[in-house]
Protein backbone atom coordinates (compact mmCIF):
# COMPACT_ATOMS: atom_id res chain seq x y z
CA UNK A 1 0.00 0.00 0.00
CA UNK A 2 1.19 3.54 -0.71
CA UNK A 3 2.74 6.05 1.81
CA UNK A 4 -0.71 8.59 1.88
CA UNK A 5 1.97 11.12 2.98
CA UNK A 6 3.54 10.25 -0.54
CA UNK A 7 3.29 13.00 -3.12
CA UNK A 8 1.67 10.85 -5.43
CA UNK A 9 -1.18 10.01 -2.74
CA UNK A 10 -1.68 13.56 -2.32
CA UNK A 11 -4.95 14.66 -3.69
CA UNK A 12 -6.12 18.02 -2.90
CA UNK A 13 -7.86 18.49 0.50
CA UNK A 14 -7.11 14.86 0.44
CA UNK A 15 -11.10 14.30 -0.83
CA UNK A 16 -12.43 13.03 -4.21
CA UNK A 17 -12.93 14.39 -7.52
CA UNK A 18 -15.93 15.66 -6.23
CA UNK A 19 -13.71 17.96 -3.67
CA UNK A 20 -11.31 19.18 -6.16
CA UNK A 21 -13.80 20.06 -8.02
CA UNK A 22 -15.62 22.52 -5.41
CA UNK A 23 -11.87 23.46 -5.03
CA UNK A 24 -11.08 24.54 -8.16
CA UNK A 25 -14.40 26.31 -8.45
CA UNK A 26 -14.13 28.18 -5.54
CA UNK A 27 -10.31 29.16 -6.39
CA UNK A 28 -11.90 30.27 -10.12
CA UNK A 29 -14.64 32.28 -8.49
CA UNK A 30 -12.09 33.85 -5.99
CA UNK A 31 -10.03 35.11 -8.67
CA UNK A 32 -13.25 36.14 -10.55
CA UNK A 33 -14.27 38.63 -7.93
CA UNK A 34 -10.49 39.54 -6.59
CA UNK A 35 -10.28 42.51 -9.00
CA UNK A 36 -13.04 44.34 -6.80
CA UNK A 37 -10.80 44.68 -3.87
CA UNK A 38 -7.36 44.03 -5.12
CA UNK A 39 -5.39 45.64 -8.11
CA UNK A 40 -5.80 44.15 -11.10
CA UNK A 41 -2.00 44.34 -12.37
CA UNK A 42 -1.04 42.55 -8.80
CA UNK A 43 -3.23 39.95 -9.54
CA UNK A 44 -2.40 38.86 -13.13
CA UNK A 45 1.09 38.82 -11.67
CA UNK A 46 0.05 36.21 -9.56
CA UNK A 47 -1.83 34.47 -12.50
CA UNK A 48 1.27 34.37 -14.44
CA UNK A 49 3.71 33.15 -11.27
CA UNK A 50 1.32 30.76 -10.46
CA UNK A 51 0.78 29.13 -14.34
CA UNK A 52 5.24 28.84 -14.51
CA UNK A 53 4.65 27.36 -11.05
CA UNK A 54 2.13 24.73 -11.95
CA UNK A 55 4.11 24.26 -14.84
CA UNK A 56 7.01 23.44 -12.64
CA UNK A 57 5.22 21.39 -10.20
CA UNK A 58 4.60 19.44 -13.42
CA UNK A 59 7.96 17.97 -13.82
CA UNK A 60 9.36 17.91 -10.28
CA UNK A 61 6.16 17.56 -8.07
CA UNK A 62 4.75 14.24 -10.80
CA UNK A 63 8.03 13.54 -12.90
CA UNK A 64 10.62 13.89 -9.98
CA UNK A 65 12.98 16.25 -12.35
CA UNK A 66 14.20 19.03 -10.15
CA UNK A 67 15.22 21.84 -13.22
CA UNK A 68 17.36 25.08 -11.92
CA UNK A 69 16.92 26.61 -15.21
CA UNK A 70 13.17 26.85 -16.01
CA UNK A 71 13.68 30.35 -16.07
CA UNK A 72 14.99 30.26 -19.49
CA UNK A 73 11.53 29.18 -20.46
CA UNK A 74 9.62 32.20 -19.09
CA UNK A 75 12.23 34.50 -20.02
CA UNK A 76 12.85 33.43 -23.74
CA UNK A 77 8.82 33.63 -24.58
CA UNK A 78 8.59 36.60 -23.34
CA UNK A 79 11.33 38.25 -25.55
CA UNK A 80 9.75 36.44 -28.66
CA UNK A 81 6.36 37.50 -27.49
CA UNK A 82 7.55 40.71 -27.54
CA UNK A 83 9.24 40.96 -30.37
CA UNK A 84 6.95 39.65 -32.29
CA UNK A 85 4.18 41.85 -30.74
CA UNK A 86 6.13 45.09 -31.10
CA UNK A 87 8.89 44.53 -34.52
CA UNK A 88 6.71 42.00 -36.12
CA UNK A 89 3.50 43.51 -35.73
CA UNK A 90 1.87 40.21 -34.42
CA UNK A 91 -1.44 40.49 -32.56
CA UNK A 92 -1.82 39.09 -29.41
CA UNK A 93 -3.20 35.95 -29.88
CA UNK A 94 -0.24 35.45 -31.96
CA UNK A 95 2.54 36.43 -30.44
CA UNK A 96 1.73 34.91 -27.41
CA UNK A 97 1.35 31.38 -29.58
CA UNK A 98 5.07 31.83 -30.93
CA UNK A 99 6.54 32.61 -27.61
CA UNK A 100 5.08 29.63 -26.59
CA UNK A 101 6.02 27.55 -29.12
CA UNK A 102 9.59 28.80 -28.69
CA UNK A 103 10.20 27.90 -25.40
CA UNK A 104 8.86 24.23 -26.48
CA UNK A 105 11.34 24.43 -29.05
CA UNK A 106 13.87 25.34 -26.33
CA UNK A 107 12.31 22.77 -24.35
CA UNK A 108 12.88 19.95 -26.83
CA UNK A 109 16.52 21.01 -27.41
CA UNK A 110 17.57 21.33 -23.68
CA UNK A 111 15.78 17.98 -22.50
CA UNK A 112 17.59 15.93 -25.06
CA UNK A 113 20.78 17.16 -23.77
CA UNK A 114 19.64 16.76 -19.80
CA UNK A 115 16.88 14.21 -19.50
CA UNK A 116 19.11 11.17 -19.86
CA UNK A 117 21.38 12.66 -16.38
CA UNK A 118 19.20 12.13 -13.14
CA UNK A 119 19.78 14.28 -10.02
CA UNK A 120 21.92 16.27 -9.14
CA UNK A 121 23.62 15.55 -12.44
CA UNK A 122 20.34 17.00 -13.95
CA UNK A 123 19.58 19.43 -11.99
CA UNK A 124 23.08 21.58 -12.69
CA UNK A 125 23.24 20.78 -16.49
CA UNK A 126 19.74 22.45 -16.92
CA UNK A 127 20.74 25.36 -14.74
CA UNK A 128 24.48 25.57 -17.30
CA UNK A 129 21.84 25.86 -20.08
CA UNK A 130 19.32 28.52 -18.40
CA UNK A 131 22.87 30.23 -18.19
CA UNK A 132 23.51 30.15 -21.53
CA UNK A 133 20.26 31.44 -22.70
CA UNK A 134 20.67 33.84 -20.17
CA UNK A 135 24.01 35.49 -21.84
CA UNK A 136 22.75 34.97 -25.53
CA UNK A 137 19.71 36.96 -24.26
CA UNK A 138 21.85 39.61 -22.52
CA UNK A 139 23.78 39.95 -26.05
CA UNK A 140 21.40 39.37 -28.96
CA UNK A 141 20.64 42.42 -30.45
CA UNK A 142 16.57 41.80 -30.40
CA UNK A 143 16.77 42.09 -26.81
CA UNK A 144 18.31 45.17 -26.56
CA UNK A 145 20.78 43.80 -23.74
CA UNK A 146 19.79 45.44 -20.15
CA UNK A 147 17.14 47.49 -21.15
CA UNK A 148 14.90 44.96 -22.37
CA UNK A 149 12.22 45.46 -24.80
CA UNK A 150 9.75 47.79 -23.51
CA UNK A 151 6.52 49.37 -24.59
CA UNK A 152 5.30 46.30 -26.03
CA UNK A 153 1.50 46.63 -27.52
CA UNK A 154 -1.11 44.86 -26.34
CA UNK A 155 -3.32 45.45 -29.35
CA UNK A 156 -6.45 43.48 -29.77
CA UNK A 157 -7.14 39.90 -28.80
CA UNK A 158 -8.89 37.99 -31.77
CA UNK A 159 -9.26 41.58 -33.00
CA UNK A 160 -12.14 41.75 -31.04
CA UNK A 161 -11.22 42.16 -27.24
CA UNK A 162 -9.20 45.40 -26.65
CA UNK A 163 -6.54 44.42 -23.94
CA UNK A 164 -5.83 47.96 -23.68
CA UNK A 165 -8.99 47.98 -20.85
CA UNK A 166 -7.46 46.68 -17.50
CA UNK A 167 -10.60 44.98 -16.85
CA UNK A 168 -10.64 42.79 -19.96
CA UNK A 169 -7.44 41.88 -20.20
CA UNK A 170 -7.68 40.41 -16.49
CA UNK A 171 -10.20 38.20 -17.71
CA UNK A 172 -8.36 37.24 -20.32
CA UNK A 173 -4.79 36.63 -18.58
CA UNK A 174 -7.48 34.73 -15.90
CA UNK A 175 -8.81 32.29 -18.95
CA UNK A 176 -5.38 31.50 -19.97
CA UNK A 177 -4.56 30.36 -16.28
CA UNK A 178 -7.41 28.71 -15.88
CA UNK A 179 -6.98 26.36 -19.51
CA UNK A 180 -3.55 25.89 -18.72
CA UNK A 181 -4.42 24.82 -15.25
CA UNK A 182 -7.24 22.06 -16.27
CA UNK A 183 -4.64 20.56 -18.70
CA UNK A 184 -1.90 20.34 -16.21
CA UNK A 185 -4.79 18.43 -14.40
CA UNK A 186 -5.86 16.31 -16.87
CA UNK A 187 -2.45 15.49 -17.90
CA UNK A 188 -1.79 14.59 -14.11
CA UNK A 189 -4.83 12.20 -14.26
CA UNK A 190 -4.43 10.74 -17.34
CA UNK A 191 -2.77 7.44 -18.07
CA UNK A 192 0.40 9.64 -19.25
CA UNK A 193 0.61 10.70 -15.64
CA UNK A 194 -0.01 7.44 -13.93
CA UNK A 195 3.26 7.14 -15.54
CA UNK A 196 4.93 9.57 -14.88
CA UNK A 197 4.55 9.14 -11.23
CA UNK A 198 5.29 5.57 -11.92
CA UNK A 199 8.88 6.47 -13.18
CA UNK A 200 9.33 8.63 -10.76
CA UNK A 201 8.55 6.32 -7.36
CA UNK A 202 10.51 3.06 -9.58
CA UNK A 203 12.23 4.37 -12.63
CA UNK A 204 13.59 1.01 -12.86
CA UNK A 205 10.89 -1.30 -12.41
CA UNK A 206 8.64 1.06 -14.86
CA UNK A 207 11.42 0.08 -17.84
CA UNK A 208 11.23 -3.39 -16.64
CA UNK A 209 7.14 -3.09 -17.45
CA UNK A 210 7.87 -2.00 -21.01
CA UNK A 211 7.86 1.63 -20.71
CA UNK A 212 10.44 4.09 -22.18
CA UNK A 213 11.40 6.19 -19.19
CA UNK A 214 12.96 8.62 -21.03
CA UNK A 215 10.52 9.17 -23.69
CA UNK A 216 7.82 10.26 -20.97
CA UNK A 217 10.13 12.38 -19.40
CA UNK A 218 11.18 14.31 -22.20
CA UNK A 219 7.52 14.92 -22.64
CA UNK A 220 6.90 16.19 -19.68
CA UNK A 221 9.72 18.38 -20.09
CA UNK A 222 8.77 19.91 -23.23
CA UNK A 223 5.06 20.16 -21.73
CA UNK A 224 6.36 21.94 -18.68
CA UNK A 225 8.92 24.18 -20.16
CA UNK A 226 5.85 24.94 -23.34
CA UNK A 227 3.58 25.91 -20.54
CA UNK A 228 5.93 28.58 -18.82
CA UNK A 229 6.51 29.86 -22.07
CA UNK A 230 2.83 30.74 -21.96
CA UNK A 231 3.41 32.07 -18.68
CA UNK A 232 6.08 34.21 -20.10
CA UNK A 233 4.67 35.22 -23.00
CA UNK A 234 1.59 36.44 -21.01
CA UNK A 235 3.98 38.39 -18.32
CA UNK A 236 5.45 40.43 -21.12
CA UNK A 237 1.98 41.30 -22.55
CA UNK A 238 0.48 42.27 -19.19
CA UNK A 239 3.21 44.81 -18.11
CA UNK A 240 4.21 45.34 -22.27
CA UNK A 241 7.87 44.59 -21.34
CA UNK A 242 10.74 41.72 -21.32
CA UNK A 243 13.53 41.86 -19.43
CA UNK A 244 17.05 40.02 -18.41
CA UNK A 245 14.87 39.39 -14.91
CA UNK A 246 12.46 36.69 -16.44
CA UNK A 247 15.74 34.55 -17.42
CA UNK A 248 17.72 35.25 -14.61
CA UNK A 249 18.82 32.22 -11.84
CA UNK A 250 16.89 33.69 -9.57
CA UNK A 251 14.21 33.52 -11.07
CA UNK A 252 14.19 30.06 -11.30
CA UNK A 253 15.05 29.75 -7.60
CA UNK A 254 11.69 31.19 -7.28
CA UNK A 255 9.59 29.07 -9.10
CA UNK A 256 11.18 26.33 -6.71
CA UNK A 257 10.61 27.95 -3.37
CA UNK A 258 6.60 28.76 -4.46
CA UNK A 259 6.24 25.20 -5.74
CA UNK A 260 7.92 23.74 -2.45
CA UNK A 261 6.13 26.44 -0.03
CA UNK A 262 2.52 25.82 -1.63
CA UNK A 263 3.11 21.61 -1.90
CA UNK A 264 5.31 19.99 -4.19
CA UNK A 265 3.07 17.43 -5.59
CA UNK A 266 0.06 19.27 -5.20
CA UNK A 267 -2.41 20.79 -7.84
CA UNK A 268 -3.05 23.83 -5.80
CA UNK A 269 0.20 24.04 -4.34
CA UNK A 270 1.79 25.88 -6.53
CA UNK A 271 -1.03 28.47 -6.97
CA UNK A 272 -1.14 28.83 -3.22
CA UNK A 273 2.89 30.36 -2.67
CA UNK A 274 2.70 31.96 -5.95
CA UNK A 275 0.17 33.88 -4.34
CA UNK A 276 2.33 34.13 -1.10
CA UNK A 277 5.65 34.66 -2.55
CA UNK A 278 4.49 37.74 -5.34
CA UNK A 279 2.75 38.94 -2.59
CA UNK A 280 5.30 39.47 0.54
CA UNK A 281 7.37 40.97 -2.88
CA UNK A 282 4.32 43.40 -3.76
CA UNK A 283 3.76 44.20 0.13
CA UNK A 284 7.16 44.42 1.13
CA UNK A 285 8.96 46.46 -1.52
CA UNK A 286 9.67 49.28 0.81
CA UNK A 287 12.07 46.74 2.71
CA UNK A 288 14.37 46.43 -0.13
CA UNK A 289 16.52 43.30 0.28
CA UNK A 290 15.16 42.75 3.36
CA UNK A 291 12.08 40.89 1.47
CA UNK A 292 14.88 38.42 0.57
CA UNK A 293 15.21 37.66 3.93
CA UNK A 294 12.06 37.20 5.07
CA UNK A 295 11.32 34.97 2.09
CA UNK A 296 13.94 32.82 3.02
CA UNK A 297 13.23 32.65 6.61
CA UNK A 298 9.55 31.49 5.45
CA UNK A 299 10.74 29.16 3.28
CA UNK A 300 13.76 27.40 6.28
CA UNK A 301 10.64 27.66 8.60
CA UNK A 302 8.06 25.56 6.07
CA UNK A 303 10.98 23.18 5.07
CA UNK A 304 11.42 22.44 9.18
CA UNK A 305 8.01 22.85 10.04
CA UNK A 306 5.59 21.81 7.20
CA UNK A 307 7.65 19.59 5.19
CA UNK A 308 4.30 19.14 2.85
CA UNK A 309 3.65 22.82 2.27
CA UNK A 310 0.37 24.86 2.86
CA UNK A 311 -2.03 22.62 0.39
CA UNK A 312 -0.36 19.61 1.56
CA UNK A 313 -0.36 19.80 5.45
CA UNK A 314 -4.09 21.31 4.60
CA UNK A 315 -4.94 18.19 2.79
CA UNK A 316 -3.02 16.07 5.96
CA UNK A 317 -5.31 17.88 8.36
CA UNK A 318 -8.10 17.33 6.59
CA UNK A 319 -7.57 13.17 5.52
CA UNK A 320 -6.84 13.22 9.63
CA UNK A 321 -10.27 14.79 10.59
CA UNK A 322 -11.83 12.93 8.46
CA UNK A 323 -10.60 9.20 9.74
Amino acid sequence: MPDPTSPAARVPFGETERTTAIAFALMVALFAVAPVVVYPVFLMNVLCMALFACAFNLLIGFGGLLSFGHAMFLGMAGYVCAHAAKVWGLPPEAAIALGTAASALLGLVTGLLAIRSQGIYFAMITLALAQMVYFFCLQAPFTHGEDGIQSVPRGKLFAVLDLNNIWVLYYVVLAIFVGAFLLIYRTVHSPFGQVLKAIRENEPRAISLGYDADRYKLLAFVLSAALSGLAGATKAIVFQLASLTDVHWTMSGEVVLMTLLGGMGTIFGPVAGALVIVGLQNYLAPLGQWVTVITGAIFVVCVLAFRRGIVGELAAWWAKRRA
